[in-house]
């Protein structure tokens, strides 16, 4: 029996609370929706320690419910072990780039591709900024930001 290899992807953040746990969610849907969630693996984590072992800001997840996605996330951060499962890493700023590019580089065996998720988006919208200190209308330009960027990455990798 031949057995699809799954492709895997982290999605990242700092504190792995409101942007990539909203990109987790919204991969998951669509990979759901297309038919294909059993080719993907979805994960999301942080590059801080702040917020680990607690669930998603509850304005992503009241945006999240909006829009029919569901969301179970627990924060963690990102470990060595991710840069060498993990076949893409998408991160959401240029400072989660620099972080992970730093750690990979200590990581004998990273596979991962490390990348700006926002470099998948058609309007060229490459930072996905950080909706925390923000309002509900920012959590919704994310997950409007993560929709376009999902959408785009799941063709090119399908």
């Amino acid at each position: 029996i031949f057995y699809m290899a799954k492709k895997v992807i982290l999605c990242i953040c700092l504190w792995n609370i409101c942007r990539s746990p909203i990109a987790e969610a919204v991969f998951q849907k669509m990979a759901t929706d297309n038919g294909v969630v059993d080719k993907w693996r979805i994960d999301s984590g942080a590059t801080s320690t702040y917020e680990i072992g607690n669930p998603p800001d509850h304005r992503g997840q009241a945006c999240m419910k909006r829009h029919a996605v569901s969301m179970r996330h627990v924060a963690r951060q990102v470990t060595k072990e991710d840069f060498m499962t993990f076949d893409h890493i998408l991160c959401m700023d240029e400072s989660n780039l620099r972080d992970l590019n730093k750690k990979a580089s200590s990581v004998k065996n990273s596979k991962a591709k490390i990348e700006l998720l926002g470099s998948y988006d058609p309007e060229k919208q490459l930072i996905i900024q950080d909706p925390y200190y923000g309002s509900d209308k920012d959590f919704e330009t994310v997950y409007e930001q993560c929709v376009r960027c999902c959408k785009a990455f799941l063709e090119q990798h399908s």
